[in-house]
């Protein structure tokens, strides 16, 4: 049996001490016993884990006892600020000079994390020192020697995603991800299999982002745009760079850098930083795309709604590049990364009372035509919307559904609309989210969050046959009951991983 690591053993026998004290002596009416907190282990501490880290460190009901990151140090992280992270991280832990702990003025990998989390709870404590957080490369040694961690947040790179939930679930941890939950339709299958067999508490974070489709579902099903027949959700992603080739030079991998760690369940290949920080999302096998990245916040209040499951055929319109080969122009290959730009088309069976509905999702800078409704208002579609499209009329939304409106704008002013309540209540400083704090309530025996796994087949569904979509270039025809591709025999490969030994989420 694996010794319990001395750090726990004190965070452990603290607990009990400040246990025998009443809590309102302690801490008053918010205080949570260090017994009553959710243990939770943070897999996955680049720019974007560390971002999300600041506001989950303020959450009373959960003490982060360990973090895991292949990466040691914070070396040649990107981000869409140069000081945006650190300075987050200066007033949450209310140190001016906070460093990483190297000249990078972008924060992240595990020491970096593991020093933030420690430094945290000093400030909490009276003798202004703590150290209780472990620290690991690989999530399964973690998993492994972390016996009384009850949850994990996994926030890595999209294909450890699957991998990283399934192996914590069935070792009975819940589990919160963000999107998506895989970046393999089988795989994402997997997981939320695993999550209704162990009946862990778990939680997709998208959900916290969705809007309302109450005024929306109210206008269809009153008429008011006649029969609903497509639905267009835009973006203005991808931001990060989209390669058009992989990489052919081979650049020496980073001190503290565990690279085959990093590629975890996915093929062997050279070391490259263009597949990592930041730019991971544009490579197939890496990532999930744009719609993975923005279409999980949008779409799946959309997804609930209209019941739309089990898209019939999936077809992609998209960019591509060409070279020239000797002296001839001939158009790249590239199922490797996703396009600049496309549009993709998934056609949805009648369900119910419901017609047969066409779902677009947009990205690069793609959009529907602009509509005769707006030309009569003398306006431009946005550059990031949602439009719903029936035979007799339009509504135009914000990009997650908000402010939804009749068009033209005479429709809208010929109705008593009252003002649309917000997305979803403002949580207070140091408080956690309506889905945070649902989920908080199931790790500790309430029911499933509305954004639990159980719920999310139907649009991780759609995200993932969106990918392959693009990557065959070709329209799939796609049996929903057997999630087999029917008409591009070679495409069904696309649908799952070859897994390297010691990463197949089954066996983990």
């Amino acid at each position: 049996m694996l010794a319990m690591p001395q750090h726990r053993r004190e965070f452990l026998a603290a607990s009990a001490a400040f246990t025998i004290v009443p809590r309102h002596v302690l801490g008053g009416p918010s205080f949570v016993a260090p017994s009553d907190k959710i243990t939770l282990a943070y897999i996955g501490t680049g720019t974007q884990g560390l971002r999300e880290m600041m506001g989950l460190l303020q959450i009373p009901d959960i003490q982060i006892v360990s973090v895991c990151d292949p990466s040691q140090h914070a070396t040649g992280y990107r981000d869409w600020s140069p000081t945006g992270i650190l300075q987050s991280i200066r007033r949450t832990l209310n140190k001016p000079d906070w460093r990483p702990g190297s000249e990078s003025t972008i924060p992240g990998g595990r020491e970096a994390a593991k020093d933030i989390v420690e430094t945290f709870y000093a400030n909490a404590r009276s003798a202004g020192t703590f150290k209780g957080c472990s620290a690991y490369a690989d999530y399964r040694e973690l998993l492994d020697k972390e016996k009384d961690v009850s949850a994990v947040k996994v926030i890595t790179p999209d294909h450890h995603h699957g991998a990283a939930c399934v192996a914590a679930m069935k070792r009975g941890k819940h589990v919160i991800v963000h999107k998506p939950i895989a970046n393999r339709l089988k795989e994402a299958r997997l997981a939320i299999d695993t999550a209704r067999a162990t009946g862990v508490a778990t939680h997709f974070i998208p959900w916290d982002s969705n809007g309302s489709m109450e005024q929306v579902m109210a206008w269809i099903n009153d008429g008011s745009i006649g029969t609903l027949r497509e639905v267009h959700n835009w973006t203005n992603r991808p931001v990060w760079p989209q390669y058009a080739t992989p990489p052919a030079d081979t650049p020496a991998v980073p001190a503290g850098f565990d690279w085959d760690l990093w590629l975890g369940p996915e093929a062997d290949r050279p070391y490259h930083p263009n597949y990592t920080h930041m730019v991971f999302r544009g490579w197939y096998d890496f990532g999930g795309g744009s719609m993975a990245d923005m279409g999980h916040y949008s779409l799946w209040t959309v997804f609930n709604a209209l019941d739309l499951a089990g898209p019939t055929s999936i077809e992609p319109m998209l960019s591509h590049q060409c070279t020239f080969r000797d002296t001839v122009s001939t158009r790249i290959q590239n199922d490797f990364s996703f396009p600049t730009a496309s549009s993709v088309r998934f056609r949805f069976p009648a369900r119910g009372s419901r017609p047969a509905v066409d779902l677009f999702w947009h990205e690069g800078g793609m959009r529907p035509p602009n509509p005769p409704e707006l030309d009569e208002d003398g306006r431009e579609l946005p550059a990031e919307a949602m439009m719903f499209v029936g035979d007799k009329g339009k509504i135009l939304a914000g990009f997650r559904v908000e402010n939804p409106r009749l068009i033209p704008e005479g429709r809208m002013r010929a109705l008593n609309i009252p003002e649309a309540p917000p997305r979803r209540p403002q949580r207070e400083s140091g408080q956690p989210s309506p889905g945070m704090r649902q989920w908080i309530e199931a790790c500790r025996g309430g029911k499933q969050s509305p954004g639990s796994f159980l719920n999310a087949w139907p649009i991780s569904e759609a995200a993932n046959l969106y990918a392959v979509a693009l990557r065959t270039g070709k329209r799939i025809l796609y049996d929903a009951a057997t999630m087999t591709i029917t008409n591009v025999p070679e495409a069904n490969k696309y649908l799952a991983r070859d897994y390297r030994k010691g990463w197949d989420p089954k066996t983990i």
